[in-house]
């Protein structure tokens, strides 16, 4: 398998009073395990705005949710490359409890730069492209 995967573990406060795991909540591990995958690739996002002004705004998101986690279930998100362009990327994010996949998202962010008054989408570094592609040639764990 291709991507980058990241691991967790449902939390008490992740949870809803029905005891699975509050539907937002996969929004914001999708939104973590981004910044994870460009960590593993050697650009972390922290230090991409800091030293670089360089950000990834979303520009859409989706989930579908096909079986429920609850408090203390571990999971696996693996994230891969769907779209990549000049300045906009797509990324898929597949949730597995062990083997089972429990959810499905997908985000479109931009490359953007943050060096002016309003944020603008820029070119994707050739470097960054490079290494986004070959993560898709064989899975990271981290």
């Amino acid at each position: 398998m291709s991507g980058i995967t990241y691991e967790w573990s449902v939390q008490w406060g992740d949870t809803d009073a029905a005891g699975i795991v509050f539907y937002p909540n996969f929004y914001k591990w999708m939104d973590q395990a981004t910044h994870h995958f460009f960590k593993s690739i050697g650009f972390a996002t922290s230090i991409l705005m800091t030293e670089e002004q360089i950000g990834l705004p979303l520009l859409e998101t989706n989930c579908k949710f096909f079986r429920p986690l609850v408090f203390e279930d571990s999971f696996t998100i693996r994230t891969t490359v769907v779209e990549m362009r000049d300045k906009v990327f797509q990324f898929q994010h597949r949730f597995y409890k062990e083997d089972e996949l429990v959810a499905e998202g997908s985000e479109i962010r931009a490359w953007a730069s943050f060096a002016g008054k309003k944020p603008k989408a820029v070119s994707i570094p050739g470097m960054v492209k490079d290494k986004m592609a070959a993560a898709e040639s064989g899975a990271s764990r981290v």
